[in-house]
């Protein structure tokens, strides 16, 4: 079909076709023609690639948005919005609109996060949230949090990712792997990771001085593949805590991440929150 073709489309017309792509997609077809173009910017194409509750989104973010289509508010979505008192954010994936939260530490329960001889919070620039949870110094880590697949985009799958740094004067961190988990119902899914990336001529020493204490130690925590945090883009670090996929039933998603067998003390861990978002 030639673009004369295409721009004898009527619009509606061309407005259902549109609705039927996804927003990457829409955004395409916005080049083909007059006809397509129209039909991309309009308000009907656009809402249908907006959440269904992004109404009650709106009634939660911490400032009003300001924005003069659906096109427009979606792009806003895009960009991470915070809600609830600044306690969440959330954000719609550019390509699909398919939703992501991130839960701030302040949302988490944190095992004695309340306790300044344990944990402090503070305000770190390169957070979005208002503050951020710092270990100054337990022999236990426990850290959970909890969302409903009915805030989620269903048929999904997603990743739940916790989003940490490691302070300057950090210690104990990385005796032995911590127990992560990702609970759906009555589908527990288990795995290990260390809260930071290996050193190796620290290894060396242990493997040295200390080979049979961590052996014995490392025996305390169930087999996984023993993850390591990996960098950001906006200069955090993160762990995969598992995977679960969000379907058309509500449920309950439990995420959690325990050091609780190596009873060494440990110190020097910064919590931003944990980070559902969907899978590539």
């Amino acid at each position: 079909m030639s673009q004369l073709d295409f721009n004898m489309l009527p619009e509606d017309c061309a407005s259902t076709i549109c609705s039927l792509t996804s927003p990457e997609d829409a955004c395409r077809l916005s080049m083909v023609s007059s006809s397509f173009r129209s039909a991309a910017e309009s308000d009907l194409v656009w809402e249908r690639f907006l959440p269904s509750d992004y109404r009650d989104i709106l009634a939660r973010t911490l400032k009003p948005l300001k924005f003069s289509s659906k096109k427009e508010l979606f792009f806003l979505f895009s960009e991470s919005i915070l809600l609830d008192g600044g306690k969440q954010s959330f954000a719609l994936e550019k390509s699909s609109g398919r939703k992501s939260f991130t839960l701030s530490a302040r949302e988490l329960s944190i095992l004695h996060g309340n306790e300044s001889n344990h944990w402090c919070w503070k305000s770190l620039t390169e957070s979005r949230f208002a503050e951020a949870a710092e270990l100054k110094t337990t022999n236990r880590i426990e850290i959970e949090g909890k969302i409903r697949t009915q805030m989620l985009s269903p048929n999904t799958t997603y990743g739940a990712h916790l989003i940490m740094k490691i302070s300057s004067q950090s210690f104990g961190l990385d005796c032995i792997p911590s127990e992560i988990s990702v609970n759906v119902g009555d589908n527990v899914v288990t795995n290990t990771a260390y809260l930071r990336p290996k050193d190796e001529t620290k290894q060396q020493m242990q493997s040295l001085f200390y080979a049979n204490r961590v052996q014995m130690l490392k025996m305390r925590v169930n087999e996984g593949d023993e993850r390591l945090p990996v960098e950001r883009k906006d200069g955090w670090m993160e762990i995969n805590l598992g995977e679960f996929f969000s379907g058309e039933v509500d449920e309950e998603i439990t995420m959690s991440l325990m050091e609780i067998k190596g009873h060494q003390l440990k110190g020097g861990l910064i919590i931003e929150g944990i980070e559902v978002r969907p899978k590539s």
